[in-house]
């Protein structure tokens, strides 16, 4: 039996194992050849003439830079499959163009058939080119940016979708993030809270601290607290107290008096 290297690049600990665990648990004919979380490691890596992968799986978003930026300064041998946390535009423009890609969180179905496409691009004798930084750039700028329009959350062996209109915020704790929707149901997502906070429309959500993003829809008051900090009341009621961070104080009042008028 054939064994295809696998080389991951992806910044977020948590899809990073999961990743890994659907790989290791459901392909024999796979072997993750390294892991990496940045552009630069990434780049190190794959200048390394002992490191060839057959498979890549690339998010869009690392920890500094672009994945297009990986393109840009070192030949991307193998196939590419990029996985990302974007809907809407970019996936319709990965389809045109026939990049191939994963939707995160990644889950075995969909695992299973992206590699299968994979060994037969592989088998061919005329394998179709990695995509190249021009094109991923163009892609993923597109005329003009499309938000998140649904969560994918994975609760056992049961998939939930979550359409952002149903969400009032997103705090992190404990080394997870949650997604807390308006009649209540607290969700465990596959993600990190900045990578959830640059996917929302700035319009709608606000990041208020470290620790909790929230939906203009789920504040239900404002109220000055001792050392002149906001607190803010959020429905559903959480059982944290949230308080706006000092630095972020202005821009979150430029926010409200912008959605109030």
């Amino acid at each position: 039996m054939k064994t295809y290297n696998v080389l991951i690049v992806e910044d977020e600990i948590p899809a990073q194992t999961n990743l890994r665990r659907i790989i290791e648990k459901h392909f024999d004919d796979l072997r993750i050849a390294g892991v990496q979380s940045s552009v630069v490691g990434t780049v190190e890596w794959l200048r390394d003439p002992a490191n060839r992968p057959d498979i890549i799986f690339m998010d869009v978003q690392l920890s500094d830079g672009m994945c297009f930026d990986i393109f840009a300064r070192t030949e991307v041998c193998g196939k590419v499959v990029i996985t990302t946390a974007y809907d809407d535009y970019a996936i319709r423009a990965f389809r045109v163009n026939s990049v191939d890609y994963l939707l995160k969180p990644v889950v075995p179905e969909e695992l299973q058939a992206a590699v299968e496409r994979c060994r037969k691009a592989l088998l061919s004798e005329n394998p179709a080119p990695a995509p190249d930084a021009a094109l991923l750039r163009s892609l993923l700028a597109g005329s003009g940016r499309e938000y998140r329009k649904r969560f994918v959350v994975r609760l056992g062996d049961k998939i939930t979708v979550v359409n952002t209109e149903q969400i009032a915020y997103f705090y992190a704790e404990d080394k997870y993030t949650y997604l807390v929707t308006a009649d209540g149901r607290r969700l465990i997502l596959d993600t990190s809270l900045d990578a959830v906070a640059d996917q929302l429309d700035p319009r709608l959500f606000f990041r208020l601290s470290r620790n909790c993003t929230a939906a203009i829809a789920s504040i239900a008051g404002i109220s000055r607290h001792s050392s002149n900090r906001l607190k803010v009341s959020l429905e559903p009621r959480p059982d944290f107290e949230v308080f706006v961070s000092r630095s972020r104080t202005a821009d979150f009042m430029n926010w409200l008096e912008d959605k109030q008028a």
